[in-house]
């Protein structure tokens, strides 16, 4: 299966089948980097705001999921799970979806944009991943020392953080780098482009690595 990532916290998960997910597509002129043109079959929002559910950027007539519950759509299986957008249960920025993703057999979580911190009942729905997709850039979510709890507790194989500052942004977030810095180097893996393949055979357990993705587009 193939990740791409299109900035902020959208990424396009395509399965072997062909299958493709877009997760949290947002509207670039209010968010302030680009958004290039993007085709999916199903389109996962986290929740309505203008950087998480700009769906009518998403090209294909996609099934748009934008709720809790578990679905299964061109032979993905889709799961998701309620959580907080804050950490007042939802008072401040309300709700949130968490949603994981089985492809290929790989299992993937995206956190959207949680603000809570890892509860064990949430880890438990959230179960044995191989890649999670976290925000870190803190302020609206959750920040560096939260989302590194939520990797020490849950131990994917992959990390790919996201939502974390980046130039011509019009909202203010903590850099990346305050996240990386919990990390060992030798476990951070730079990727010079903006998709990676995965393969089921890629994730042996032992280890977690962090990987940044470089934005192209």
């Amino acid at each position: 299966m193939k990740i791409e990532w299109f900035g902020h916290s959208s990424f396009r998960l395509t399965e072997s089948t062909g299958t493709r997910i877009v997760t949290d597509p947002f509207d670039e002129k209010k968010v302030g980097i680009s958004y290039r043109d993007v085709s999916g079959d199903i389109v996962t929002v986290s929740h309505k705001h203008f950087d998480h559910d700009a769906v009518s950027a998403v090209a294909g007539d996609p099934t748009v999921i934008d709720k809790v519950g578990a679905v299964e759509i061109g032979g993905v299986h889709i799961y998701g799970v309620m959580s907080y957008h804050d950490e007042k249960k939802g008072a401040l920025r309300g709700k949130n979806i968490v949603f994981r993703f089985r492809m290929d057999g790989v299992e993937i979580c995206h956190l959207g944009d949680i603000g809570e911190e890892l509860t064990p009942m949430l880890a438990e729905l959230i179960g044995s991943i191989h890649i999670l997709m976290i925000p870190v850039g803190g302020r609206y979510t959750i920040d560096a020392r939260q989302a590194k709890e939520y990797v020490d507790l849950l131990m994917p194989d992959v990390v790919i953080p996201m939502h974390y500052m980046m130039d011509g942004y019009r909202t203010e977030f903590d850099e990346l780098d305050e996240f990386l810095d919990l990390f060992d180097q030798k476990d951070i893996e730079y990727v010079d482009t903006d998709e990676v393949e995965f393969d089921r055979t890629d994730f042996d357990g032992e280890r977690t690595r962090v990987m940044v993705f470089k934005k192209i587009h």
